[in-house]
């Protein structure tokens, strides 16, 4: 009796193997030939589920968007739980923004693919409209976090903005320091400067 395939479960062994492929030796490489090398497939078997590197790659930018914003709706989750200004409060503020970096060995890949994706999405124009709704879905979870430290004092749009866009900068240039200089950029520097900026919004001055 031939075996029953699980279509789901063999696109995600795929993606896997494209994850892998990007974080040890870059989007480059993520071609249908390697990717079926990588995950131990024929070409022909990768093909059916992916008709070529372009519907794979966008596929595999939209899972890893799915999982960082995943792990971000679970983390806010747990900061609205906190009393604004307790220590918990705060843990649960670092815990979501570490959510971005690099600070083990799955988001450290996650992270990887996910920098790669959006670099190659300025000259690959079929991973635009991923790289938009991975920016456009992680600011929305920024912007209500800054809402959550600022209970009733950013009352303009325009504020919010530039603090979700401060914040973001902030972060993204964390996942890159954190993932080009690991020796020295740790989750103890990380969190550091994660802590210096978050004093500046005033839920957590008290902290």
């Amino acid at each position: 009796m031939p075996k029953i395939v699980d279509a789901e479960a063999r696109r995600q062994e795929v993606v896997q193997a494209v994850f892998r492929i990007i974080a040890s030796d870059g989007l480059e490489r993520a071609s249908l030939r390697e990717v079926a090398d990588e995950a131990g497939l024929a070409v022909g078997s990768v093909r059916h589920y992916f008709a070529s590197s372009d519907e794979l790659l966008v596929f595999s930018f939209g899972a890893v968007v799915d999982r960082i914003a995943g792990r971000l709706e679970t983390a806010l989750t747990a900061v609205e739980q906190e009393v604004p200004g307790s220590q918990e409060h705060q843990a649960a503020v670092l815990n979501l923004l570490g959510q971005f970096l690099p600070l083990d060995e799955e988001l450290a890949v996650d992270a990887c693919v996910w920098m790669a994706f959006r670099h190659a999405a300025r000259i690959k124009p079929v991973l635009a409209p991923e790289a938009e709704r991975s920016h456009r879905t992680v600011a929305a979870v920024v912007g209500r976090l800054i809402l959550l430290l600022n209970p009733g004092q950013i009352d303009a749009q325009q504020t919010l903005v530039t603090e979700a866009e401060r914040l973001l900068a902030t972060m993204d240039g964390l996942c890159m320091h954190a993932l080009l200089q690991p020796e020295w950029m740790t989750a103890e520097v990380c969190s550091d400067v994660l802590t210096a900026h978050l004093r500046s919004l005033s839920a957590l001055t008290a902290g």
